[in-house]
């Protein structure tokens, strides 16, 4: 590997905080991401379709895969922004969201990060913001599928649809993001 390869390592982060929709929107925002993508995780079901996960049969989950600088965003810094966009002390649930492909989910990429997500997870709960305890699981990422296309890019190319202004926007509007 030569010495531009080094410098311009891409990382990946891999998070399930609830509809996909809601998630990659926000991750959108954040500073040094260069990529948000839709998709499914931590399932048994070989190459599953939305139909399939919503049954809640196929273990996966809805998730975002970010691609990102490390060189302007820590991957520390991507977690502060995932126990921001959700409520980690729902099982299998975001709202009105229901179900296991719902839950809370980091999927790591290695064991650097298998360790920042654990030791993440611990400081946000020793802060006791929570009444419940956190949920979230922190699993190795074994296969990641891409959601289909009408599921990418869903809140900047739907703006004005009633889900994007009414669940969407005011999680945006919370967590106050710019890109």
């Amino acid at each position: 590997m030569n010495k531009s390869t080094i410098e311009n390592k891409i990382e990946t982060a891999t998070f399930g905080a609830g509809c996909f929709w809601c998630v990659e929107a926000i991750f959108e925002r954040q500073e040094g991401v260069i990529n948000v993508e839709s998709g499914y995780a931590g399932g048994t079901t070989k190459d599953p379709t939305y139909e399939e996960v919503c049954t809640g049969k196929t273990g996966h989950v809805e998730v975002i895969q970010i691609s990102f600088d490390p060189k302007s965003i820590s991957y520390e810094q991507l977690l502060e922004t995932f126990w921001k966009s959700h409520d980690p002390t729902t099982l299998n649930r975001q709202g009105g969201d229901e179900g296991t492909q719902y839950r809370s989910a980091i999927f790591y990429q290695n064991e650097i990060q298998k360790s920042y997500a654990e030791k993440s997870k611990l400081s946000v709960d020793s802060l006791d913001i929570y009444t419940n305890p956190i949920v979230t699981e922190i699993t190795a990422l074994e296969r990641y599928y891409p959601a289909e296309d009408y599921h990418q890019d869903y809140y900047r190319l739907h703006k004005q649809a009633p889900y994007c202004q009414f669940v969407i926007k005011p999680k945006l509007d919370k967590i106050k993001l710019t890109k």
